[in-house]
């Protein structure tokens, strides 16, 4: 696993993939399932995993978190970077920080948290969360009100803060006064976009992101690998041919739940058994949502092996 610190080549070197977390039926950390999955993003050239709201992280214990963040660490290959994400809630935040300094994970991103809480009270509480841990976090913007953008610009001069994460959904991502006015106090280059394969040509080419985050990557690492490289040469027409066979899978994740229905489409791709999701969630089980899933996770795998040259499973 990366121990090293943080580079901007770090970003740019991969798509950060966002996994669900694979469970057993008592809940506890399949721990074989989820190094499968790993193996696979490895195998398709993913090299950077963030395990956040995709992996229920929200609902984890701080009493399960050592021992579940350490072996997410063990199962990656010598330089794979695992990101591990702490709190929402700022006491939940510091104990996990206080955990995560003795372990070698280089940074780690701070759950968004909507009520109870304030911009400025975010800025301090990320601050000082950043201070327990000893090293810079990532903070993660999901709505226009979570953080001023001069305190988010502070926040990362100051060394408290690595990158952001920018997940706030426009209907036109390349419409956004929000994060024209982050980029007023903060490098491109600290920014990662955070939704998907969706808006990420606007951002990354309008905007001048460094790279981006996905959830569906998890089923066609080689497709949205390809898609960061012609986004990364200014190649939008490619980047637009490269994004659309993610739309299908995308448009249920918005239709039913982004992250339940991930979680059920890793399982029914084929690539591992995800199990049940640790509560308050739990997979998608209506029968006609589960086909459409399976049917369109197959055939995002199907055109991903096919770009590697194997035949999906």
């Amino acid at each position: 696993m990366k121990t090293t610190a943080i580079t901007k080549a770090d970003f740019e070197r991969s798509v950060l993939a966002v996994p669900p977390m694979a469970r057993n039926a008592d809940f506890s950390l399949n721990a074989a399932a989820n190094r499968a999955l790993i193996r696979y993003l490895e195998a398709g050239g993913i090299r950077t995993l963030m395990y956040g709201g995709n992996a229920n992280v929200y609902n984890l214990g701080v009493l399960d978190f050592e021992v579940e963040m350490r072996a997410l660490g063990e199962a990656a290959g010598a330089d794979t970077w695992i990101i591990p994400s702490i709190g929402p809630e700022y006491g939940k935040a510091m104990d996990q920080a206080q955990i995560l300094k003795g372990m070698p994970f280089p940074t780690a991103m701070v759950l968004p948290l909507g009520f109870p809480a304030t911009p400025a009270g975010i800025a301090i509480g990320i601050r000082k969360i950043a201070d327990r841990y000893g090293r810079p976090v990532i903070a993660y913007v999901k709505s226009d009100n979570y953080l001023k953008p001069g305190d988010a610009g502070a926040l990362i001069r100051d060394g408290a803060v690595v990158a952001i994460k920018y997940g706030v959904v426009r209907k036109e991502p390349a419409n956004d006064d929000y994060l024209s006015a982050l980029l007023d106090h903060a490098s491109p280059d600290k920014i990662v976009s955070g939704i998907g394969e969706r808006p990420a040509p606007a951002h990354l080419i309008k905007f001048g992101l460094v790279s981006f985050t996905s959830g569906s990557v998890c089923i066609a690492p080689r497709l949205s690998l390809a898609l960061l490289t012609a986004l990364k040469a200014g190649d939008e027409e490619k980047a637009l041919e490269l994004q659309t066979p993610f739309l299908p899978l995308e448009d249920l994740r918005d239709a039913h739940s982004p992250i339940r229905t991930l979680h059920t489409a890793v399982t029914l791709a084929g690539i591992a058994d995800m199990g049940p999701m640790l509560p308050m969630l739990t997979e998608i089980e209506d029968a006609a949502q589960r086909r459409d899933i399976e049917r369109a996770a197959r055939v995002l795998r199907a055109k991903d092996e096919a770009r590697g040259g194997k035949k999906a499973a």
